[in-house]
């Protein structure tokens, strides 16, 4: 803790005290539309926009360093252990930590072929807390780190602070008289990314970028280059991945704050304080333009940092991040808690820590691109779609990552079967063709566009996994195609047609009988048939 106990409890009551009358944080600062680069839409890929970004980002892989905040476990979820050993789709039940690490190994081994440095190496960092480090430890450890060399991965972990009982700040107490104590929030990561060394380390060793994202999102390593491409045509900085905002959405917004001398501050701001904060300008609070979404991008907390900027304002600040409140009081007099709280610090706050001539910005992308969650159970989800909320369910997600996956090939000129609604739990979501490209596919759409030739045609009850370096040049798939190609191997689809009895998703009839990670979706993958390629060396067509 910054300042040691004194300093946290001396924080904590001013923080309370602003808390109990409600003081304004945003108090002689006027909000404007920020800066940045839209990328989505007309200007998707597909477009001269995306294709220019995206090419720079291949182009400069080399130079980019990853960290994942993943401090969190899965009890939400009604999972017992760490979230990122949950997979993200039933197919290849991968999970979450394995597809992250096959993307920075993809991203690895194509600046290898790119730069010719064939001992280039990839690094990650991961955030843990004391609740998730042992299990996050266990995970890595017992799969090898799943091909990552071990010395390129280093585990952070973070600490708990004091737990507050009421607005004096008294400390809470817990079992046996110990202090109570909770999660200071992902803010952390900056701190420990400078505290570690980390992020100086990077910088000498020649790097320039670092990721950093969450820890149950398996989408936003598809939008990386074209994301990294912006950040280096534009200076940014910090560059936030945004997608387009609902008005209302409880999704926060980045927001330039221009304060009465002429200073400003693009930043995140909550989107409970976003409407409050937009009542003063013409717009009279939070609303659509002609778009149809609110002119303030919705942050996802996918952020691109430039290494030599960021690393100065550790230097400077030693990455301590600035600490908010959120008590829920007993009673109208404000004074006790209905539960212990805590002070809390958020990393998309790391703006107040740039100085003004560091360039701060936003990249907005489709959801597709970049954005889904695994975050709540069944029971937490069902109240949230009622009031028209995004589920952020296994099946939700799941669906999204079949969908963006279809999307793509269909924009590379693939043709693939619409989906259709399907439901379980009282959850529904829309899922077609099951498709899923694995890392070592491609590294970017204009990667995946190069590998799509011909007829390309996939039904909608189709299963198809590609792996490797896998071209489709003329294919007719009607069922369950699993194609990998080792390194160094190609596979060349040509003129093939599969058509088997497939697999679908089923009822779990037993979910005990499924590890822990899969037991929360309510549904199971059902194999009836399927048609396995492999290329172990050299070039194969198929048929």
């Amino acid at each position: 803790m910054a300042g040691g106990l004194l300093g946290y409890i001396e924080r904590a009551r001013k923080l309370l005290a602003d808390a109990k009358v409600g003081a304004n944080p945003f108090e002689g600062q006027t909000p404007e539309v920020p800066d940045g680069q839209n990328l989505s839409g007309d200007n998707g890929p597909g477009s001269e926009s995306w294709a220019k970004y995206e090419k720079v980002g291949m182009e400069n892989l080399a130079g980019c360093c990853f960290c994942l905040v993943a401090g969190g476990m899965g009890e939400r979820l009604g999972f017992p252990g760490v979230k990122i050993q949950l997979a993200p789709e039933c197919v290849t039940a991968k999970p979450f930590i394995q597809l992250y690490i096959e993307h920075i190994l993809a991203f690895r081994n194509f600046a290898r072929q790119k730069t010719g440095n064939c001992d280039l190496q990839c690094e990650l960092a991961i955030m843990t807390s004391g609740d998730t480090n042992p299990g996050t430890f266990k995970l890595l450890e017992e799969n090898d780190f799943f091909g990552m060399p071990k010395e390129c991965c280093t585990i952070m972990m973070q600490e708990k602070v004091p737990a507050l009982m009421d607005s004096d700040a008294r400390i809470s107490l817990g079992d046996e008289g110990s202090v109570d104590t909770k999660p200071h929030g992902h803010g952390d990561v900056h701190t420990l990314l400078h505290t570690t060394g980390l992020a100086k380390k990077w910088l000498d060793a020649g790097k320039t970028h670092v990721l950093l994202f969450q820890d149950t999102n398996p989408l936003p390593f598809r939008s990386l280059c074209a994301l990294l491409g912006v950040s280096i045509e534009q200076g940014f900085t910090m560059n936030s991945v945004t997608v387009p905002r609902c008005p209302g959405e409880a999704v926060g917004g980045i927001a330039k704050l221009v304060g009465k001398d002429g200073s400003s501050l693009t930043i995140n701001v909550e989107y409970n304080q976003l409407d409050p904060l937009l009542k003063s300008t013409p717009a009279g609070g939070d609303v659509a333009d002609q778009s149809g979404f609110s002119p303030y991008p919705g942050n996802i907390n996918v952020i691109l940092m430039e290494l030599t900027g960021y690393q100065a304002a550790l230097e400077r600040t030693k990455g301590v991040m600035p600490e908010f409140v959120n008590p829920k009081y007993k009673d109208e007099s404000k004074q006790a808690f209905k539960k212990p709280t805590r002070l809390e610090c958020m990393m998309q706050e790391f703006p107040r820590l740039l100085s003004q001539s560091d360039r701060t910005g936003f990249t907005q992308m489709d959801r597709f691109m970049c954005f889904t969650c695994v975050k709540n159970s069944i029971e937490e989800a069902l109240p949230k779609v009622k009031a028209g909320q995004p589920a952020d369910t296994a099946l939700s997600a799941e669906a999204d990552v079949y969908n963006s996956n279809a999307k793509l090939l269909q924009l590379a000129g693939a043709s693939v079967g619409a989906a259709s609604k399907v439901s379980w739990l009282g959850i529904e979501a829309d899922i077609g063709a099951k498709i899923v490209l694995a890392p070592s596919f491609a590294v970017s759409y204009e990667d995946i566009k190069h590998k799509i030739k011909g007829n390309v045609n996939i039904s909608a009850r189709s299963t198809l996994v590609l792996e490797g370096n896998v071209m489709l040049e003329d294919l007719d798939l009607d069922g369950t195609l699993f194609v990998k190609a080792e390194p160094g191997a190609q596979a060349v689809l040509k003129g093939l047609k599969v058509t088997n009895a497939g697999s679908d998703l089923v009822s779990s009839e037993d979910p005990l009988k499924h590890p822990p990670f899969m037991r929360i979706r309510g549904y199971e993958l059902d194999l009836k048939d399927c048609e396995r390629l492999v290329v172990d060396s050299g070039v194969k067509t198929f048929p």
